[in-house]
């Protein structure tokens, strides 16, 4: 197995880091780097940018538009966004619907959805967790009954991801009570400017409001809003599901975080605590452990060769390494991490008179990511999959 890049595959990524440096606005970078906050407008600018360029579906075939990369290519293209400090794509539509329209969706239904997705013209929410229903997502109540030529959708949707900004959501919802829980589940979608729906957000402590309820009383969707065959959503949830677990690894964003971990503990002078820094070496082994991981999924397709199916195991690592890295800058930075107030920081409260430009938001990423472990999937439950799935 040979984990080194080819001389095409590192021109590759020179071709890439080019054209993200010409075409990233300095501004967006900038707040990725430090950890500000994004508005709707940085992350639909950077979409649409890349979507000019046909690589927002970067990985997509060609056949439905996209650039038809390799897993390699997909890899190298990821990480030079990370490292150049552009904004995670928003994979609600490019990374998680739209496989799942290519793979089970009708003709018509590609040729609908797909181009909008495909250009960032519109925004995708994912309508998965209810109130009771979020790692046993089978026991979801939220109900869409066949009236005629459409369904009537009634329920609630929980800890919806950006959902104030969603304009179509992807929702799994019951259309039959009848045998196991999950074979009566059905995948449709969903106008979140049809009337009956209402978006709630739910303030957290940050102040921020990154997630939502989403209710729908009465709700009425065309019968060709249905993606599949009805009752076989549980099918193409765990086909969704797979691409979201492999996302939430995210080892590219965990190595430019990284060096913002040692920018940090070197301004607030702890880089040079031993103790201090036998943390970073060892938080620095993992990531690079992961990374060998994907790359042995990335060898193993390029080959040819059927790939371990360790999704799982790449949420739970990667997750837990995001939450490590957020704490570990909050170590560094000290009392500077905590002082959150918005109107403050967007004035330039954090400037260098004060030494934290590089500290804040730490209290508020560091809560955050206390989710990444229970989101996908919670980590209890994806070490009972690879156990039955990877080790047997």
């Amino acid at each position: 197995m040979d984990l080194s890049f080819t001389p095409e595959e590192q021109s590759f990524r020179e071709e890439i880091r080019a054209w993200v440096g010409a075409h990233l606005p300095a501004s967006i970078s900038h707040k990725v780097h430090n950890a500000s906050r994004l508005s709707r407008e940085d992350m639909q600018t950077w979409a649409k940018i890349l979507g000019q360029k046909g690589w927002l579906g970067y990985g997509w075939p060609k056949q439905f538009g996209g650039p038809g990369w390799n897993a390699i290519q997909k890899h190298l293209f990821e990480e030079e966004c990370a490292l150049a400090g552009a904004p995670r794509i928003v994979p609600f539509g490019p990374v998680m619907v739209a496989p799942v329209i290519m793979a089970f969706g009708n003709v018509q239904q590609q040729q609908r959805f797909l181009p909008g997705i495909a250009s960032g013209d519109v925004w995708w929410s994912q309508g998965y967790s209810e109130p009771g229903s979020g790692s046993d997502l089978a026991s979801l109540q939220t109900r869409a009954e066949r009236v005629g030529k459409q369904y009537v959708v009634n329920g609630q949707k929980t800890w919806t991801t950006l959902g104030q900004y969603g304009e179509w959501i992807f929702c799994l919802v019951r259309t039959s009570t009848e045998g196991k829980p999950q074979t009566g589940i059905s995948f449709l979608l969903i106008d979140m400017k049809s009337p009956g729906v209402t978006v709630r957000p739910i303030r957290l402590l940050d102040g921020e409001c990154e997630v939502n309820e989403v209710w729908f009383d009465n709700v009425k969707v065309p019968a060709e809003n249905l993606i599949g065959e009805e009752n076989k959503g549980w099918n193409y949830a765990k086909f969704l599901l797979a691409h979201e677990r492999t996302n939430i690894a995210d080892v590219n964003r965990a190595k430019r975080e990284l060096e913002r971990l040692k920018r940090i503990a070197k301004d607030e002078g702890v880089y040079t605590d031993t103790r201090f820094k036998d943390e970073i070496a060892k938080l620095e082994v993992d990531i690079v452990a992961l990374e060998m991981m994907v790359l042995r999924v990335l060898s193993a397709e390029k080959s040819g060769k059927q790939s371990l199916d360790i999704a799982g195991l790449l949420k739970i690592r990667g997750s837990e390494i995001q939450q490590r890295y957020s704490e570990l800058m909050m170590l560094a930075a000290g009392p500077y991490s905590w002082p959150f107030i918005q109107e403050a920081m967007e004035a330039g409260w954090q400037g260098d008179h004060v030494g934290a430009a590089h500290c804040a938001p730490l209290a508020s990423t560091y809560f955050n990511m206390r989710k990444t472990t229970i989101y996908g999937g919670s980590n209890e439950v994806q070490r009972n999959i690879v156990a039955q799935t990877v080790l047997g």
